[in-house]
């Protein structure tokens, strides 16, 4: 069996990442594309094959054969689309972050339970095996109990994108330090540790329109665990093009990892126990397939999603905190 897709827009995400996905998935079916841009719109028909094509999103979301839809939209209008799919009867796979604060996505999450279809926020870096294991390493206690946590993601190339305004939901936070909220989430629950915060500190450096290009906090959790996290899109124009880094330290060890985030191929990171060094690896598929596979199953047979609401909620919430200590 497979699910019939319908995505509302030609984003960059989409062609490059999710799209790509949804051809590898097994159960899943490129129906209908919609787009605001005719030109466009026909481009992505003619190059992924889609069965349909709309000119406007609400044109797809009252097509019956539409089971399910991806918006990859800016993230000023995640709220807005995504309570339209869902009371269309749609369920819906939403990128990241799923709305612009905590009270939008428990709305969003409402709706879609009153209506009695799926939403899932698309974070597909944490349906890799290597965020699982991961995950296994601190909870088998090989580097004893976890005391902190620290990840950074940083990149660079803006000029012409959404992402440099805030009317539309930009800036660095937003973007990317919903990565790394995720991440230390992720990793205090496979510490048994309550997903919400004692505290939370940050700062940023911002841009003459009031666009964070630069964010860095720290926070403590109960019972002692800390970590922190920098996210940046100000890399110089002469360096790489991004730096991605994870460290996890222990009472036993640490872990190390380079690898970057959504990243599939061979994957390794290294543990440091009780003085001996071992090398983690790890084969990855495409995270948007194994994201899609996951959202089918949750539609076809009831398998719980794996980015739950609970998780986003939360997630909300702790992005809310750092956006009010930086004053955005």
């Amino acid at each position: 069996m497979k699910v019939k897709w319908g995505i509302l827009g030609t984003a960059g995400i989409a062609a490059g990442c999710t799209i790509p996905g949804m051809t590898q998935a097994e159960n899943c079916e490129l129906y209908a594309i919609a787009g605001r841009n005719e030109k466009k719109v026909s481009e992505f028909q003619e190059r992924y094959g889609f069965e349909k094509a709309y000119v406007g999103y609400d044109a797809l979301l009252t097509d019956p054969q539409v089971q399910a839809v991806y918006v990859p939209l800016p993230n000023d209008i995640h709220y807005e689309w995504v309570l339209k799919a869902v009371k269309a009867g749609k369920h819906v796979l939403c990128e990241k972050p799923l709305a612009l604060n905590a009270t939008e996505t428990q709305a969003m999450y409402d709706a879609a339970k009153e209506n009695g279809v799926i939403l899932m926020e698309a974070f597909a870096y944490l349906h890799s095996p290597y965020v699982d294991m991961l995950k296994e390493d601190v909870k088998s206690g090989i580097i004893g109990e976890v005391d902190y946590i620290e990840t950074t993601f940083l990149t660079q190339g803006y000029t012409e994108d959404f992402r440099l305004h805030k009317e539309f939901g930009g800036g660095a936070f937003y973007d990317l330090g919903c990565y790394c909220t995720t991440m230390i989430l992720t990793l205090a629950e496979a510490c048994d540790v309550a997903w919400k915060p004692a505290y939370v500190k940050a700062v940023a450096e911002f841009t003459e329109e009031g666009v964070d290009m630069l964010t860095a906090g720290i926070m403590q959790f109960e019972g002692g665990l800390r970590a922190s996290f920098n996210v940046g899109m100000n890399l110089g124009a002469n360096s790489n093009a991004r730096f991605d880094r994870l460290y996890v330290h222990g009472s036993k060890g640490c872990i190390r990892s380079d690898v970057e985030y959504n990243q599939e191929g061979e994957l390794k990171y290294t543990v440091v126990s009780e003085g001996k060094t071992l090398e983690r690896k790890v084969h990855a598929g495409q995270n948007y397939a194994l994201e899609l596979e996951q959202m089918n199953r949750c539609i076809l047979y009831g398998e719980k999603q794996h980015v739950t609401p609970e998780f986003s909620i939360a997630n909300a919430k702790l992005m809310d905190t750092v956006l009010k200590e930086i004053g955005y």
